[in-house]
């Protein structure tokens, strides 16, 4: 079960609510040093904050980034990936103008694609046996 200091709260709810996200850049590109990552994570952290979400983990390589995400219901998934695909693409070819050799036909930094995969911390094996153990009321 999750720690106490994970469950967050809303208005009218309880929550933990977790998605793991993977961007790749346009034509997978091989364009991200180390430097171009630290920034898009600064980014990218700013932009979940903005959405009152907040980003728990952030990693990539030179052609992709995986994200996990701590997000509340109120939040649409394709927004927050929307904004942080724009944000973070508008801000690093504003800082690295080196990026542009990399993205110039296609003007976009990423590909349109993404996964979004949700996060949980029980197996939907065991919440289905939890649910289905739960007792009916005799109608």
């Amino acid at each position: 079960m999750a720690q106490d200091q994970d469950i967050r709260t809303g208005r009218h709810c309880v929550f933990l609510m977790h998605v793991h996200l993977v961007f790749t850049t346009k034509f997978r590109h091989k364009v991200f040093t180390a430097r171009h990552l630290k920034r898009m994570e600064e980014v990218m952290a700013n932009v979940c904050s903005d959405f009152e979400c907040e980003l728990v983990e952030f990693n990539g390589e030179a052609e992709y980034v995986h994200l996990l995400v701590n997000f509340p219901p109120t939040v649409s998934v394709s927004k927050l990936v929307n904004s942080l695909k724009g944000v973070s693409s508008r801000r690093l070819r504003q800082e690295f103008p080196e990026l542009k050799k990399h993205y110039w036909r296609a003007q976009r930094l990423w590909n349109g694609s993404y996964f979004a995969g949700s996060v949980g911390g029980a197996s939907l094996d065991v919440l289905r046996r939890y649910i289905e153990s739960q007792d009916r009321p005799h109608v």
